[in-house]
């Protein structure tokens, strides 16, 4: 395969920086635009010196049409309503989408899978390697332990992240429904106060906190009677996305227009 040539949605941001540095990294990549928002401080820089490493000749620009136009992939880690409209210029460009966008509506997700009728994305709410595996092993014990083992997914941020839970806490909370033969949105129960009552038989708890500068720390606890199983990830830079990110356009190159995500990317079914 020759390079591939990778767009970077969102590069002023700190997770744009990061996926700047991971292309740019990737001896099979080569990077070759990247966006962000009309209204950026970033506009008109070079890519690779907002992100830390030597300038790439690569300006941030607000226009994505000539971009998108001589490119193999866009990674997006931006925000739902601009993923949405990227999806539909990825879907007539035939290119490869690596979404990592969290907030996406589930009433959003016929457009995603519109789009992916003529274009392949990937989508996860973590792009993580250890996070998937954790899902992995989360649905796993879902299925083992079964419905006397309650199932709590508590989370924490840092103070900037808007969404909660967290794509990643949904992600873990989804295998966790699908490993117990359940539906999440059936059962999910998020956020107590006051006089809540007892616990429901089959639910699946979220539990979100926000504070300081935490890169993203997931914890899955199966709470039976007399033990309690903790199943932890804590992700220490936001290059562990990056790195899944790349995985995931490489993989999908060649691969049928479809929507994936990283259990297919990663072979875990």
């Amino acid at each position: 395969m020759a390079e591939l040539r990778v767009v970077v949605a969102g590069a002023g941001g700190r997770m744009g920086r990061a996926l700047t540095r991971a292309v740019v990294a990737e001896p099979k990549m080569r990077l070759v635009g990247a966006l962000d928002r009309a209204d950026s401080e970033a506009i008109g820089k070079d890519a690779g010196t907002l992100a830390g490493v030597e300038a790439t000749g690569v300006l941030v620009s607000p226009d994505p049409l000539p971009v998108l136009a001589h490119t193999d992939a866009l990674l997006d880690f931006t925000a739902p309503a601009a993923t949405l409209a990227y999806s539909e210029l990825a879907a007539q460009a035939r290119i490869v989408h690596v979404i990592g966008t969290t907030g996406i509506e589930v009433a959003d997700g016929a457009k995603l899978k519109a789009a992916a009728r003529h274009c392949r994305i990937v989508k996860a709410g973590n792009m993580s390697l250890g996070v998937n595996v954790l899902a992995g092993l989360v649905k796993r014990a879902a299925a083992v332990l079964g419905p006397d083992y309650d199932i709590e997914i508590v989370e924490m941020h840092h103070r900037h992240k808007v969404d909660a839970p967290s794509g990643t806490a949904l992600l873990l909370g989804h295998a966790a429904a699908e490993g117990r033969g359940i539906e999440l949105s059936q059962k999910s129960l998020r956020g107590r106060d006051g006089i809540t009552g007892a616990r429901p038989n089959e639910a699946i708890g979220f539990a979100s906190l926000r504070g300081g500068s935490v890169v993203g720390d997931h914890m899955v606890i199966f709470a039976g009677e007399g033990e309690r199983i903790e199943l932890t990830h804590r992700a220490e830079s936001r290059d562990n996305f990056a790195r899944g990110a790349i995985r995931a356009a490489l993989w999908a190159f060649d691969k049928k227009p479809g929507l994936y995500n990283m259990t297919d990317v990663l072979g875990l079914h």
